[in-house]
């Protein structure tokens, strides 16, 4: 996966992310997504577990817009649409990078956790969304 200018990932779709016919399997959407999403952190030099703190995925809508190919190149792109004291939800989109097609759309919920309880999201893991 890589990193362009503007925050979005790259990810080439390879043998083991597709089914026989080599259509992109569904969950490796969640999977592009989640890479993104770590790859939004190291990309600034962070993780996203911060000694105790963590964040978990709490719900995902998702939708299943078009089918991705074997060895095509994808985007992911990530936006925040809201922040509160100890919870994040972003959209995260899917595009195939040769004709702009958006493949998949998600919106997740994401809880900052510290150890196995639910806590605010400490200043260090919340100003890599800033």
């Amino acid at each position: 996966m890589q990193q362009d200018n503007s925050g979005a990932y790259r990810v080439r779709v390879y043998y083991e992310d597709v089914d026989l016919g080599g259509i992109v399997y569904h969950s490796k959407y969640l999977n592009f997504c989640e890479r993104a999403r770590s790859e939004f952190f190291f990309s600034k030099g962070k993780s996203p577990v911060a000694g105790e703190y963590h964040f978990v995925v709490k719900h995902i809508d998702a939708a299943f817009i078009a089918s991705g190919r074997f060895e095509e190149m994808l985007e992911v792109r990530t936006k925040m649409i809201e922040r509160r004291r100890a919870s994040l939800s972003l959209t995260q989109s899917v595009y195939n990078t040769d004709d702009e097609k958006k493949l998949f759309e998600m919106t997740v919920q994401l809880v900052c956790m510290r150890g196995e309880k639910m806590a605010a999201i400490p200043a260090g893991m919340l100003d890599v969304f800033e």
